[in-house]
């Protein structure tokens, strides 16, 4: 993708809706999950975040998710499973 299209992605409502549910899918799988690793308890208070401010977390997730490899290379048509997975790659960065 262009900077230009990168740009208009990451203000793109659609996208962010997206976004949205897949960040709500894997805080779900956060908060029943029993994870055993050093990150999990700021990958809860994320989760619960995320199940408390869902557009919040969306709006803030979006840039650096559009930045992400499989979206910059996909753009808006990534699959949904694509983009869960560069969902699921932010958080573990930024939570």
């Amino acid at each position: 993708m262009t900077y230009e299209e990168s740009s208009q992605l990451m203000n793109d409502m659609t996208f962010r809706g997206r976004i949205k549910v897949s960040a709500l899918k894997y805080a779900d799988s956060l908060l029943v999950a029993a994870v055993a690793v050093s990150t999990h308890s700021a990958l809860v208070r994320w989760a619960g975040r995320c199940f408390q401010q869902p557009d919040q977390v969306a709006m803030e997730l979006q840039p650096p998710v559009v930045m992400d490899a499989a979206v910059q290379s996909a753009g808006a048509a990534i699959t949904d499973a694509a983009l869960q997975g560069a969902v699921e790659t932010v958080v573990g960065k930024v939570a």
